[in-house]
């Protein structure tokens, strides 16, 4: 049975009627095209034979979920978390917890890496659900029944999908890894914060020496908090490929600093005075002793080489994906010496520094 429930009332009663539920399956829409925040436009909760399709948008539903979210008493069972987790952060003022994310356990119990919703289902189930609305437009009222059909079937499956993992997964002994991820994803979710280094996700910043990098780094720390505090998407405030254009080297005058922003349609010109303001000041020694964005040429390819190596059997032991242990990015991390990464914490290093160590030397 799915019920759309569109007022705070009925949806105060329909949860107080399943209390005592140890899992709820739950999934969200949301739009994110023209704001920096995911903006929630629906919330689909379900326990066997029961789908509850709740509109956030209306009055006082936020109030009522909030306390739902926060009950340690119910698993939420969730596909592919993350941008979920922000919508209900910013739609709901909480991030649920705690969560059992089927893509992750799917890849820990050997299954895939980065499965989709449809493809877990029709792994584990058989049943082939059709795709339907997945670029809807979801604030509009009223939702059509199509909409609300696969809505619904985004969390009818949960249930069996989830009966199916947590008992491969009790049985591989590795519960306390998903638990240990779900944690990290919650509390990575709740810290909303901007990347401090921002710079690494761009891959022509690479071609930029350590000064641009440093400079590169400043453009988008503002940019990030300009799309934050203006709500609009990072690339409407700063294209990435203008701030590598702006940082390559300082400019010698306000002139030719214009010139640049003049002949990039993408420009933010109403901020040409900050973004000026921002790149003069001197790069100080902390700002110089930044990561680098490196390209391949500069690593030591040898050992990155056997570094990878060694992750690929250790995850072909475990049959799980080498990406689930260990991502490209942390490896580098660990040849330029900056320690262990935060990501790898946990029972990826249990698994992976007595071997990663002595390739490391």
């Amino acid at each position: 049975m799915n019920l759309l429930i569109e007022q705070a009332e009925i949806l105060a009663e329909r949860l107080d009627a399943w209390k005592g539920q140890p899992l709820v399956a739950m999934d969200t829409e949301f739009i994110r095209e023209r704001t920096y925040y995911p903006q929630l436009a629906l919330v689909q909760l379900a326990i066997p034979g029961q789908i509850l399709l709740v509109d956030p948008t209306a009055a006082g539903m936020a109030q009522v979920l909030a306390p739902f979210l926060d009950d340690p008493a119910i698993t939420k069972l969730m596909h592919s978390a993350s941008e979920d987790l922000q919508a209900l952060l910013r739609g709901c003022g909480v991030v649920p917890s705690p969560v059992f994310d089927t893509q992750v356990a799917a890849a820990m119990a050997g299954l895939g890496a980065g499965l989709s919703y449809l493809k877990l289902v029709e792994q584990i189930t058989g049943i082939t659900l059709e795709k339907g609305e997945t670029r809807s437009d979801w604030l509009r009222r009223p939702l059509s029944e199509s909409q609300l059909k696969y809505a619904a079937d985004d969390v009818l499956h949960l249930h069996a999908v989830h009966e199916v993992l947590e008992k491969k997964l009790r049985e591989l002994d590795r519960l306390p890894w998903l638990q240990a991820d779900s944690e990290r994803a919650i509390a990575n979710a709740r810290n909303d914060s901007d990347d401090p280094l921002p710079h690494l996700s761009v891959r022509s910043a690479q071609m930029l020496d350590r000064a641009g990098q440093a400079r590169l780094r400043r453009l988008l720390r503002w940019r990030d908090a300009e799309a934050r505090r203006s709500d609009r998407p990072k690339s409407w405030v700063l294209d990435n490929e203008l701030a590598v254009q702006l940082s390559r080297r300082p400019f010698e005058d306000f002139h030719r600093f214009n010139g640049v922003l003049d002949a990039n349609p993408k420009a933010p010109r109403k901020a040409r005075r900050e973004l000026w303001d921002l790149l003069g000041p001197p790069l100080s020694d902390e700002e110089m002793a930044l990561p680098l964005n490196r390209s391949g040429e500069t690593l030591d390819k040898p050992k990155l080489k056997a570094l990878q190596e060694a992750v690929g059997k250790i995850a072909l032991e475990l049959n799980v994906p080498d990406g689930l242990l260990c991502a490209r990015k942390h490896l580098e991390l660990l040849l330029e010496g900056r320690g262990w990464p935060a990501a790898l914490e946990g029972w990826r290093r249990a698994l992976l520094e007595p071997v990663l160590l002595p390739i490391l030397g």
